[in-house]
């Protein structure tokens, strides 16, 4: 009984390709390789997706860096245009705008007051 196992690893042992197999493409003929043809095919499958995946979520990680860029960008344009704003709405700016604009419009001297029932 000892003997026909010992038999069955040095079996196991000599279908462990060398490299000369290896080099020579002769493992691909082997019945190790023939039976798990389908193993060897869905293998390569999910190499070929996972290559895919890697290369969009790269496209993607670009996509969303350059969308980073453009909303700060836009956001400091936001700001200044703001700031802008808030210097044009003040009450001495307004008074020299119509000025230079010439309109007849005159500042008010009383202050306002809330109209009650």
């Amino acid at each position: 009984m000892a003997y026909k196992e010992f038999e069955k690893e040095r079996k196991d042992l000599k279908s462990i390709p060398s490299l000369k197999q290896i080099l020579n493409g002769s493992v691909l003929t082997s019945g190790l390789i023939l039976k798990n043809i389908w193993f060897v095919v869905w293998l390569t499958f999910l190499c070929f997706v996972y290559i895919g995946n890697r290369y969009h979520a790269e496209r993607v990680a670009r996509h969303i860096d350059a969308l980073q860029k453009d909303v700060k960008d836009l956001r400091a344009e936001s700001i200044t245009t703001a700031a802008k704003l808030m210097n044009l709405r003040r009450q001495s700016k307004v008074v020299e705008m119509v000025k230079a604009k010439q309109l007849d419009l005159e500042e008010s001297v009383k202050p306002p007051y809330k109209i009650s029932k």
